[in-house]
C-alpha cells in the first residue's frame, strides 16, 4: 500500500484551490460578464457545463456524476493497492483523484460544473470555457502519457 502523503499534499490543496476559485465565481461574476484579465486572451467568465470536456454530452449531468464517483474510486482503491509504481504515475493520479474530486462536487451540489476560465487563441478562437480541476485532469492526462513513454521495458 502507498502513502496518503503524496495525495494528501497535491490533491487535497488543488481540490480546495478548484473549490475556493469556483465559490468566488459563483459570488462575484454574473452569468453574462466577462472579465478581461489579458484583453483579446484571458478572461474571467461564468458558465455551466453538464457535459463532460468540450462540452461533449451536454444534459447527462447525473451520467458524470456517476461515471465520475466510480472511476474516483476504482482509481483511489489502485492507488492504495499500490498499482501506480512510478513517482510521475503517483503525480498524475493525484492530480487526476484532485480535477475528478472537484468537478464531482460541483455535480453534486450544483447539477452542473462551473466554469470560469475562457481563453481565446488567435488560430481557433473561443476555447471551450474550463477550470482548476480541468486543468488538473488535462495535465493528469500528459504525465500518464509521458509516464507510459519512460515506463521501464521489461527485462529479458
Amino acid at each position: 500500500m502507498k502513502s496518503p502523503f503524496l495525495l494528501l499534499t497535491l490533491t487535497l490543496p488543488l481540490y480546495l484551490l478548484d473549490q475556493v476559485t469556483k465559490w468566488a465565481v459563483l459570488r462575484w461574476i454574473a452569468e453574462d460578464e466577462s472579465i478581461p484579465v489579458i484583453s483579446g486572451f484571458f478572461y474571467l467568465i461564468r458558465t455551466y457545463n453538464t457535459g463532460a470536456a468540450f462540452s461533449i454530452g451536454q444534459n447527462n449531468n447525473t451520467f458524470f456524476l456517476v461515471l465520475s464517483a466510480v472511476v474516483f474510486f476504482v482509481v483511489l482503491v489502485l492507488w492504495f493497492l499500490g498499482r501506480f509504481q512510478q513517482k510521475l504515475t503517483r503525480i498524475a493520479v493525484a492530480l487526476l483523484l484532485s480535477g475528478i474530486a472537484g468537478n464531482l462536487t460541483d455535480r453534486i451540489l450544483h447539477g452542473h460544473v462551473v466554469d470560469f476560465l475562457d481563453v481565446i487563441l488567435p488560430w481557433y478562437g473561443h476555447w471551450p470555457a474550463f477550470n482548476v480541476a480541468d486543468s488538473c485532469i488535462c495535465i493528469a492526462a500528459g504525465l500518464l502519457l509521458i509516464a507510459a513513454w519512460k515506463e521501464p521495458r521489461p527485462q529479458k
